[in-house]
């Protein structure tokens, strides 16, 4: 979706609301949805608000398709079958793909939801089935959601001798072997490919040796290190293909949301040259997309707002690609602590208090002044699941955290069954860290209309087909245009009109994007960024391939540049041994190597008096989330942690329904290790380089859930996590500070508002979130001997953003001077300088200094 495919209506378009709060009445609930228009619906949901929430309306007006013939060696049982699901005839960009990849050309189709990208690369890999009874398919989604959907409309086709299969982590082993014996459809993902086919490529040779298609789907959640290390696991399979006698190598087909440059992205995502399909013919419904700002709280009414350290870590609304802790980035959001005023929860250090020379990277500071707050993201959300509901709307919000899913679906439950006894009951969470049988049991609820709304981490943004949905509502910018249109695209999948809804959260980059809509909606899409070169990548990946099979010269060009100079690290570090057929794995057990970063195996969360599994939470979060004294939400009941065994993986919980939420705290420390490049702008220094970050949580605070009040701080004994990554900093001078008008007294104060609005807006520029990076401010830093701003990335060797940043500097700071000089608070909020994640409670900071460190920078820095 573009701007020139829209039209902006502003926010005067519909007439003004209503004075009065008024919820939509539950009388018009029905099992098949509503037909009220999305502007209608619209009407009645801003009437909430003496306020207009609304800051803007965009109408994406529908689309006609342009249809095709089918392509010629397309075989009459395959079009009957498609006949049979109500296709009578392709969309010209899915039959243009189709023929690349008939073709043996590897082709990306990079194209709007729901434009149908599945027949895209099901249309030549099961024509090739069809025409050749040994070949294979290989099919990777990021999600077993996706996977188990792509399943259920290969299995509808019912073409026979294909034998499609699920083979992931789900799959009971007595299946196993017979899907890697007959299946010639097998569906997983890239972890499974990993940690399961590739080691036991032996087992998997017949069906290695006769892969004609490697499909990958969503490839644009392929990014920083995650996108990184699945790159080299293509180029591990493309190399086993090899092996046993592929003279061809397989045919990558690929299916992206719109992206910018997607034929590079997916070039470096795969190592081959690959062509791009990017206009999307297919029909579209008119979407009515609105961003609605929260209203802000009366002085009196706001709760005192939820802090943490500028280190990556997680919070409830912390996305489900965001990173707990440096060294330790999570694929999914946390579920601890219970709702409250202003956004995520949990914060920084116990400890030390900023000084000037000092980082401001400390202890909590009561004081900060948080008058002005707006109503929770999170709240609003609940509220607009709960009145669509009520009028029959089959909706979906989109949350940014596991913890955030659960309590959205929560209070809109309850507000149901205030209105309606039973009614909550059509509300579900759906996230991460579920066990298998309860998320199938949602997917089969939401697909067969016995839910009307789910609450939902981006677990199912990737293509799961569900169909007929009427809204969806984004509780906060998930990070890139191209997850927020995939978002939205969820909704009018049948055809009919549909509503998307963006409820910006109280932080500088969402408060932005609702007041500067051209941001959202007449910008290009992200380009993908990943990095396989990445040495803390490239390293462990070579010793992956080598224990599969011994590294070769000819091997090393697959890999690409910086693999020679990692086998001679592994080498050095006894991982290889080098003989004159090759290099060698020299150990006994397999490389431990986590895709995702996630910082180790999974820590199970089990119920002490039963024993029960309730579910399991990433290594990385573990700290943050399991720690003792912990409280941990699932499908809206409150456990409290007992205990956290790291060596074990295992954390004991009780249930318990406490009034106070916990908040872990942790400190940060950073040093330089190397300058890669710089600029020199006179007083104004802008710097590229490696550094070493170590955070430790050491404490965490028990709050009154409904004040925010803190009952107390208790300690923690947690061992420290060391990060060498990659940041862009700048650095100014004393005088050019002072010229500003910048007092010393309020320079550490100037930085950390500077620095945590930087770190807010670099979304806008790199694809990457908040929650992926971190930040530390000082007056005085040991290294650089200058007042300065460090943004780091919050994953080992870096992931790109932070190189992204600095040759975006310019932009990316001047978009962030204006977030702060636009934002209507006197002397600093939530929407423009605090941080949800700052380990010293917002304190100091100082607003209009900020603006005047950020106008030297500007003024001297070259565009």
């Amino acid at each position: 979706m573009t701007s020139a495919a829209s039209v902006s209506t502003g926010r005067d378009a519909e007439p003004p609301p209503g004075t009065a709060p008024a919820a939509i009445a539950p009388a018009a609930v029905t099992a098949t949805g509503a037909t009220i228009s999305p502007g209608d619906l619209l009407r009645r949901l801003r009437q909430r608000h003496a306020a207009d929430p609304i800051t803007h309306v965009e109408r994406v007006p529908p689309r006609a398709g342009v249809p095709a013939p089918w392509p010629h060696w397309a075989p009459e049982e395959l079009r009957a079958a498609y006949a049979r699901r109500g296709v009578t005839a392709p969309w010209r960009h899915q039959t243009e793909a189709a023929n690349l990849a008939y073709d043996h050309r590897h082709v990306v189709v990079a194209t709007g939801t729901a434009s149908g990208k599945s027949l895209a690369y099901q249309l030549p890999a099961l024509a090739t089935l069809l025409a050749d009874p040994r070949a294979t398919v290989l099919y990777l989604a990021p999600t077993k959601a996706l996977a188990a959907d792509q399943l259920r409309a290969l299995a509808a086709l019912e073409i026979e001798g294909v034998r499609p299969a699920c083979y992931d982590g789900d799959t009971p082993r007595a299946e196993r072997e017979w899907i890697r014996r007959y299946s010639r459809f097998v569906l997983t993902n890239p972890d499974m490919l990993h940690h399961g086919i590739l080691p036991g490529h032996a087992q998997w040779s017949g069906f290695l040796r006769r892969l004609a298609y490697v499909v990958i789907d969503e490839c644009h959640v392929y990014r920083g290190v995650f996108g990184s290390h699945v790159a080299h696991v293509l180029r591990r399979l493309r190399r086993q293909c090899a092996r046993y006698g592929r003279d061809v190598g397989p045919t990558f087909v690929l299916a992206s949301a719109t992206s910018g440059d997607p034929a590079a992205a997916a070039g470096r995502l795969t190592g081959l040259p690959v062509a791009a399909v990017t206009e999307d013919t297919s029909p579209r419904a008119g979407v009515t997309f609105a961003l609605w700002e929260p209203p802000l709280l009366p002085p009196d009414a706001a709760a005192p707002s939820p802090t943490r350290s500028s280190a990556p870590s997680p919070a409830p609304e912390t996305p489900a690609s965001g990173a707990p802790t440096p060294g330790s980035p999570t694929s999914d959001g946390p579920a601890s602590s219970g709702p409250t005023s202003g956004g995520p929860v949990s914060g920084g250090s116990a400890s030390g208090g900023p000084t000037a020379g000092g980082p401001v990277a400390g202890k909590p500071a009561d004081g900060a002044d948080l008058t002005q707050v707006r109503r929770s993201a999170l709240r609003e959300t609940a509220d607009l699941l709960a009145d669509t509901v009520a009028a029959g709307i089959r909706t979906l919000a989109f949350v940014r955290s596991r913890r955030g899913a659960e309590v959205v679906a929560t209070s809109a439950r309850r507000s149901l069954d205030e209105a309606v006894p039973g009614l909550g009951g059509r509300v579900a969470a759906y996230r991460g860290g579920y066990l298998r049988e309860e998320r199938r049991e949602l997917e089969r609820a939401l697909l067969h209309g016995d839910l009307l709304g789910l609450a939902s981490t981006n677990a199912l943004e990737l293509g799961v087909d569900l169909i007929g949905l009427d809204a969806v509502v984004i509780c906060g910018y998930p990070g890139t245009r191209a997850s927020l249109w995939q978002q939205a695209g969820r909704a009018g999948r049948s055809g009919q009109e549909a509503l998307a809804v963006l409820v910006a959260r109280d932080d500088p980059l969402d408060t932005y994007l609702v007041h500067h809509p051209e941001a959202v909606f007449g910008a290009p899409v992200e380009a993908t960024v990943l990095d396989p070169a990445n040495a803390y990548v490239l390293g462990p990946q070579l010793a992956c391939a080598a224990a599969e099979a011994p590294l070769t010269a000819a091997d090393l060009e697959l890999f690409g540049a910086g693999a020679k100079e990692a086998v001679q690290a592994l080498v050095e570090a006894g991982a290889l041994r080098q003989r004159p057929t090759g290099w060698y794995w020299r150990h006994r057990e397999r490389p431990e190597v986590d895709l995702r970063g996630e910082g180790g195996a999974p820590v199970c969360v089990v119920e002490a008096a039963t024993g029960r599994l309730l579910g399991t939470v990433d290594g990385g979060s573990s700290h943050f989330l399991l720690h003792t004294g912990a409280v941990y939400l699932h499908q809206g009941v409150s456990y409290v942690v007992d205990s956290l065994d790291l060596d074990d993986g295992c954390a004991l919980v009780r249930p318990e329904e406490p009034d106070w939420s916990t908040h872990a705290r942790d400190v940060t420390s950073l040093s330089v290790v190397s300058v890669r490049s710089y600029v020199d702008a006179g007083p104004v220094g802008l710097f590229l380089g490696e550094v070493d970050v170590t955070s430790q949580v050491v404490s965490y605070q028990r709050r009154r859930i409904a004040t925010g009040e803190v009952i107390d701080t208790r300690p923690l004994d947690l061992p420290a996590r060391d990060l060498r990554t990659v940041a862009v900093w700048f650095t100014l001078s004393p005088e050019s500070l002072a010229a500003a008008g910048v007092d010393p007294a309020d320079v550490p104060g100037a930085l950390h508002a500077a620095e945590h609005a930087a770190i807010g807006l670099l979304p806008l520029v790199a694809t990457c979130d908040r929650w992926d990076i971190g930040g530390l401010s000082t007056a005085v830093h040991q290294d650089t001997e200058a007042p300065t701003v460090f943004v780091y990335d919050g994953h080992p060797g870096g992931a790109g953003f932070a190189e992204r940043a600095y040759g975006m500097a310019a932009s990316w700071l001047r978009a962030t001077r204006d977030a702060i000089a636009e934002c209507g608070c006197e002397g600093g909020c939530p929407s423009c300088v605090q941080s949800p994640k700052c380990g010293n409670g917002n304190n100091p900071l100082s607003k209009p200094d900020a603006i005047r460190v950020l106008d030297v920078v500007l003024t001297n820095l070259p565009e």
